[in-house]
């Protein structure tokens, strides 16, 4: 049977890094036989009676399914079982992945594998199967999307083993991918990359995260995949001579040095040189990292003492040296780099690990399993939940956020591949951090009270202002008070780590929620009234619950706030309950009519090139038409604008980066017209800014004074004050253009206590 297993063996694995041919048939008994094998070279236990169990099962539910390739459909759980066990799981999760496809493909029920298997398996296949009905909606449905990964990482938290099963299956999966349809294959590949490879990674298995990067490169870009692949098997010979030459000269040195380590040389895998010489610019002669030495020894002290040998022999590449021993990644990842040149002038990078950091290289969360059994079938219970810290903190992120914000954060807390900085707490903690991150993303990073009540820092005893940049090594230290307002909004353009920024606009979210509230609901009315929607008739049980339902709120008020706070946009709520709203009630007029009526009137004038109104405004192919500045966004000379046509009230002129403008449904898109400024030499245009500021005497005469010496007159002048004393001040005056304005708002910065100034667009 060995010799058998063997050989099928050699259908799965990566030979130096690259994904071997498989065969297109193997018959599931001999899958099975594999399957058992692995198992016992690692398992203490002998006992298989529930794998064999779930195997019979399985096949049987299967019997009348194929797959796409025509092959038994039983195959495919079983491979699924076979990446379990090359990750050393224990048998419950083998179990399960040989029964993770049966309750969504077959007629057997969660219950009938409850009373075979028992609750722990009927939960991990539970886990799976609703896994399995998400749908990944790329970037284009971002509701979707997020919804979908919240329960992900819901079902994570649930137990880990039940995305352990679902990347062996997605595994299995982008092996045979070839069979599937070439749009099938390109989503498949796009979600692999986005979402599983991430988690992967996330997770430490970097032998199924690897691979999963290969497959999807090879679908997403054939031609540079394949075009990678003849490059680098053009010259397979003369590299593994150069490699063997530089392995057997390692080994002689560190011998000598009387150092027992296994040693072994590669070529990085297709989709890490890719992304170099994309990122970098660069052809595949010019990475100078392609080729990799691996040095496996039995202590952290050999390994300390293997860089000393090998530095001795090769030249270093100065700020090439990397210790994630002493600072290990957040996915456990534990090794010393280092970039060397060899001896024909070519460099190759040096990798140096203990068996047991290379073990947690390769299986990353599995390696250390709290679910390890013992010979006696009892399972220990390991310290392995202090390593998903991480997970616990996308779970806090999902309850604290809305759905841009949560897709934003879990972009950036997957996307290991960006470059880190590496700093100390004066207790010597070590926090990985951004590179290019401040003060203020290192103390969010301890704790959001500690960043919330921030007044100042300390790098290695030296005061430093808060836009400082971390250094590696740096040891920080953050100066608090319990007398602190809070988190200015700077500190947002300041801030480099998506975590920092999320907890500083919570805190704006919590400290101002009644006024939020009351500004959502403003925001809602003035929308609905700019629009000409009745919101009372949009006020219905059934469409504000479908709205809390969609963007994950429990009650209307945290939607208002969200609005107010710009979380959510008026318009999204408006429009969604609006087509709620439609799908009841006949419209009496289609916008399809309206732009009917808006094409006849251009077609009648498309000789002329526009027409210059009285405000210096000319809308293109639109001509004796009426015209107006919209007052939700106020546009003024200097401003990117367009234009949008009304239900019979003309023409009405908006910024570009106006709300409405941007929230506007894709039937009503086709209303909006390119418009342009003309020069104008006299005319004054209604500006309104909003200015938030610590409250204090004064400080009104001193905003009103820096308007007078700008030789501005204010129209209209509003303020309202927070329980926390941040007053938040509305004003409009009339000006020339945009850069008169912006030379306003740059004097009113100078008053003090002034946080920050906006342009009204709602």
């Amino acid at each position: 049977m060995e010799e058998k297993a063997a050989k099928i063996q050699h259908e799965f694995v990566i030979d130096d890094g690259r994904i071997e041919k498989q065969k297109e048939f193997v018959p599931p008994e001999q899958l099975y036989d594999d399957l058992i094998l692995r198992v016992k070279k690692y398992h203490p236990s002998d006992d298989i009676t529930l794998i064999e169990k779930a195997y019979k099962i399985a096949f049987e539910a299967h019997k009348d399914q194929l797959r796409k390739s025509g092959e038994p459909y039983i195959i495919h759980p079983l491979c699924v079982a076979i990446v379990l066990a090359d990750l050393e799981m224990d048998k419950e999760t083998i179990a399960a992945g040989i029964l993770h496809d049966v309750v969504e493909d077959t007629i057997m029920t969660y219950e009938e594998i409850e009373k075979e298997f028992g609750s722990e398996v009927a939960a991990l296949v539970d886990g799976v199967t609703k896994l399995g009905c998400l749908e990944y909606a790329g970037g284009d449905k971002l509701e979707e999307q997020a919804e979908n990964l919240r329960k992900m990482f819901l079902a994570m938290a649930k137990d880990i083993r039940v995305i352990m099963i679902k990347l062996a299956d997605r595994l299995h999966n982008m092996r045979t991918l070839k069979h599937m349809p070439p749009n099938k294959q390109q989503e498949k590949a796009r979600e692999t990359l986005d979402i599983y490879s991430p988690i992967a990674q996330r997770l430490g298995i970097s032998r199924i995260k690897v691979e999963l990067d290969d497959l999807s490169l090879k679908y997403l870009e054939p031609e540079a995949y394949y075009e990678l692949v003849d490059k680098i098997s053009s010259k397979k010979a003369e590299r593994e001579k150069y490699v063997q030459s530089i392995v057997d000269e390692v080994s002689s040195h560190i011998e000598a040095a009387g150092i027992k380590a296994v040693i072994d040389g590669r070529v990085k895998h297709f989709f890490s040189i890719y992304r170099k010489m994309k990122n970098q610019n660069k052809s595949l002669e010019e990475i100078y990292d392609l080729f990799a030495v691996r040095i496996i020894v039995d202590s952290v002290k050999d390994c300390y003492a293997v860089l000393g040998v090998i530095h001795e022999i090769y030249k270093p590449i100065p700020g090439r040296v990397k210790d994630y021993i002493a600072m290990p990644k957040g996915n456990m990842y534990q090794s010393l780099h280092t970039t060397l040149i060899g001896s024909a002038g070519q460099p190759f990078e040096v990798q140096i690990r203990t068996r047991e950091m290379h073990r947690t290289a390769e299986y990353g969360i599995a390696a250390h399993w709290k679910y390890k059994e013992m010979s006696d079938g009892k399972k220990t219970v390991g310290g392995e939940e202090a390593k998903l810290t991480w997970l616990r903190q996308i779970l806090e992120w999902q309850k604290e956020s809305d759905n841009k914000e949560f897709m934003n954060l879990l972009k950036s807390d997957l996307d290991l591949f960006s470059d880190s900085v590496y700093c100390f707490t004066p207790s010597g903690d070590v926090k990985q951090l951004p590179s290019g991150s401040t003060p203020i993303d290192f103390a969010y990073a301890i704790h959001s009270a500690v960043g919330n009540r921030m007044v100042g820092a300390k790098v290695s005893g030296k005061l430093v202002s808060l836009d400082y940049v971390i250094k590696n090594g740096d040891v920080i230290q953050i100066i608090t008070s319990n007398n602190s307002n809070g988190p200015s909004r700077d500190w947002l353009s300041i801030a480099k780590s998506t975590l920092a920024r999320n907890k500083i606009n919570q805190w704006y979210k919590n400290e101002y929620k009644v006024e939020n509230i009351e500004k959502g609901k403003e925001m809602l009315l003035a929308y609905c009234k700019s629009k000409g929607v009745v919101l009372s008739d949009l006020m219905k049980p059934a469409y504000t619950e479908f709205v809390m339902r969609k963007y994950g709120f429990n009650d209307w008020d945290s939607i208002l706030a969200a609005i107010g706070h710009g979380g959510l946009k008026e318009g999204q709520i408006i429009n969604k309950m609006k087509e709620l709203f439609d799908q009841e009630h006949k419209k009496a007029v289609t916008d399809a009519q309206v732009m009917d009526a808006v094409s006849e009137s251009a077609e009648k004038n498309e000789k002329s090139s526009g027409r210059k109104n009285m405000d210096g405004v000319v809308v293109d192919g639109i001509d004796g038409v009426a015209m107006r500045f919209g007052k939700c966004c106020s546009p003024i000379p200097g401003d990117d604008i367009v234009a949008f046509t009304t239900r019979g009230r003309g023409v009405s002129i908006h910024r570009v980066d106006c709300v409405n403008i941007i929230n506007l449904l894709p039937e009503d898109r086709k209303r909006v017209l390119s418009a342009h400024w003309q020069q104008v030499k006299s005319n004054k245009y209604l500006a309104e800014i909003i200015i938030y500021a610590y409250n204090r005497n004064g400080l009104l005469a001193d905003i009103a004074k820096a308007l007078t010496e700008k030789d501005i007159d204010i129209v209209s002048l509003s303020t309202k004050i927070s329980k926390k004393g941040i007053t938040t001040l509305k004003t409009s005056f009339e000006i020339a253009n945009k850069e008169e304005l912006e030379r306003i708002v740059a004097k009113i910065k100078t008053v003090n206590q002034v946080i920050d100034i906006e342009r009204t667009s709602s």
